[in-house]
């Protein structure tokens, strides 16, 4: 999971914040907005996988051991409180912007 949302983070970078490498000026922020959409998917579908694999070991099946459904949900919860990051720190960066005295 972390590998998955940090390559998705990870497209971020010069390009995906809109500059080309090398380029001075922004031409847009579509790359930031896809892996940040691609990121917040990865974080959903960790989060339903781990609740079907609880749902199925509390049924008592025999195809999820405890051992599969502790690690689905540590890694929910891994990229959750990523997410939540990268949240606090677009609010926060935000918030910087609109305090600037122009």
């Amino acid at each position: 999971m972390e590998l998955k949302l940090l390559q998705g983070l990870g497209a971020v970078g010069a390009a995906g914040l809109g500059r080309a490498p090398g380029a001075g000026a922004p031409t847009g922020g579509a790359g930031f907005a896809k892996a940040l959409d691609s990121a917040l998917k990865t974080v959903s579908q960790l989060q339903n996988e781990s609740g079907q694999m609880q749902r199925q070991y509390q049924l008592g099946a025999d195809s999820v051991s405890l051992e599969d459904t502790m690690v689905a949900m540590q890694k929910a919860q891994v990229g959750f409180q990523a997410a939540l990051t990268v949240r606090n720190r677009l609010v926060s960066a935000y918030t910087d912007i609109m305090n600037i005295q122009v």
